[in-house]
């Protein structure tokens, strides 16, 4: 299996700038891949990828210690 990529470029929603945004530890679990960073214009941008509930539960969470569990 491909491992994700650590690092995602994206541009802010706010200012348009580039953000970086950092895989994040989760559990051993393969159901989600979670991606968060912050814009030097302080938004909090996060992204993820896999099972689709669980990066509907991350996207919608304000949490930033948020984690996947079973």
């Amino acid at each position: 299996m491909n491992k994700p990529a650590r690092i995602l470029r994206f541009k802010c929603t706010q200012c348009s700038k580039q953000v970086e945004v950092f895989l994040q530890k989760v559990s051993a679990c393969s159901h989600i891949q979670p991606y968060q960073g912050i814009c030097t214009c302080g938004v909090v941008m996060k992204y993820a990828t896999g099972d689709k509930e669980a990066v509907a539960g991350y996207l919608a969470s304000p949490d930033v210690s948020w984690s996947h569990h079973h």
